[in-house]
């Protein structure tokens, strides 16, 4: 088929079909361009802070991660390269702990995500007693992690606790691997889902009345309003709730150093670093094993603000 001749659109062979020309980027004015510097100029006192909290940090720990240095053999320190790295992804106990975090980080996510959805919904719905209901959801978030996780594993012990009771049972629930996982990820959900729900509730004040309401005029029913009308125009807010908790999630440490220590092969690899870094006092492999723990939330982050960042830019009808 020959090449047909498209008015305002580049011609397309074969197909016949016209691919509309790039819209051309309007120039910046010196109004924009002011605020821009003036943007810039306000943040630079918060960037030049975090860059010195941040940098030096992050820097030294990579240099170490390139050394041979174990504190119980203070003699025997020289550069190595990315043998300690090799070490690390060359050893099986790194892949079972990185794949018990990403099931733990998946898992505690998704409910999280569901049941602070729902509680965003009533928080926001709620006609009567509105600041009572949003301070009693927030209660659990105020407290401090360890201390949700040692009172979680005092009401899950068969001998002292209250949850056998309550269930009928005799179950010894950090005798067993996915029993453990439950009540780790049961304690991480009554903490935080509070989080979740206070970020998604704000994502409701995205979400016009008015919308709602002409889709009800319409005909739609709960499920369609829902889906076509409330979640894409929530879209902004779930994902930055998506992105805060998963990027901690990953990094979960206090919950299950207090309730199992990493038995029962619950190990994520934040206490693997701190076993390879503090108890044994190896700062090379330590140091080497943090350095990967990072690179695994920046691609996190990464995966998070690309994908979902390009398909915000599309809903918008704008260029990614």
């Amino acid at each position: 088929m020959t090449a047909i001749p498209a008015t305002g659109g580049v011609e397309l062979a074969r197909t016949g079909e016209t691919k509309p020309e790039a819209t051309p980027r309007v120039a910046m004015t010196s109004r924009a361009r002011s605020e821009r510097k003036l943007g810039w100029m306000l943040c630079a006192p918060a960037v030049t802070v975090m860059l010195l909290v941040t940098a030096y940090p992050i820097g030294y720990a990579i240099w170490l991660s390139l050394q041979r240095y174990d504190l119980r053999f203070p003699n025997d320190h020289a550069f190595v390269g990315l043998r300690n790295y090799g070490a690390v992804l060359g050893n099986s106990l790194w892949w079972q702990d990185l794949t018990n975090t990403l099931v733990i980080t998946v898992l505690s996510v998704v409910i999280e995500l569901v049941l602070g959805f729902l509680l965003a919904f009533v928080m926001h719905r709620a006609i009567f007693g509105r600041a009572v209901v949003r301070s009693s959801v927030l209660v659990p978030y105020g407290i401090i992690t360890v201390v949700a996780a040692f009172a979680w594993r005092f009401a899950f012990d068969p001998t002292t606790g209250f949850v056998n009771g309550l269930l009928g049972t005799n179950r010894s629930w950090f005798t067993e691997r996915w029993s453990s996982y439950f009540v780790i990820i049961f304690t991480e959900v009554w903490k935080t889902t509070p989080f979740m729900s206070l970020l998604l509730l704000a994502g409701f004040t995205l979400v016009p009345n008015d919308a709602v309401d002409a889709a009800r005029v319409d005909g739609a029913g709960a499920y369609q309003r829902l889906r076509y009308i409330i979640i894409p125009l929530m879209k902004p807010a779930i994902l930055v709730a998506l992105l805060f908790r998963t990027l901690d999630a990953f990094r979960i440490f206090d919950t299950i150093y207090v309730q199992t220590r990493g038995a029962q092969d619950t190990e994520s690899v934040s206490i693997i670093g701190y076993q390879t870094l503090i108890s044994r006092l190896n700062l090379g492999l330590g140091s080497a094993v943090s350095v990967l723990i990072f690179a695994c939330v920046l691609i996190i982050a990464f995966a998070f603000v690309k994908g979902f960042g390009t398909n915000l830019a599309q809903q918008r009808g704008e260029s990614p």
